[in-house]
């Protein structure tokens, strides 16, 4: 029989526990805005995460493209020597 009363003590203070006090439902208050301002914040990085990684590929397609064009320049300027090579052979 003890032991059924300790069972029924030990369900009723689980029963009242659940219930919440005051200070319980301030804390649950207080934790759930402290998750939402983190979820703020994260939101907010990541958005400038992105940003920052839209410009980093801007950034390297910009240098790429100056890239290939100074190629295609030295390529154009390799044809017009190797031609005039050519031509000052075919002169002699």
């Amino acid at each position: 029989m003890r032991i059924l009363i300790t069972a029924a003590a030990a369900f009723g203070a689980l029963s009242l526990a659940a219930c919440g006090s005051p200070a319980e439902k301030a804390a649950d208050q207080k934790a759930d805005a402290i998750e939402a301002q983190g979820e703020q914040t994260a939101d907010s990085l990541e958005k400038q995460a992105e940003v920052a990684k839209d410009t980093a590929e801007a950034q390297g397609e910009a240098k790429a493209d100056a890239l290939n064009e100074k190629a295609d320049q030295v390529e154009q300027a390799a044809d017009a020597k190797a031609d005039a090579v050519e031509k000052a052979a075919d002169g002699h």
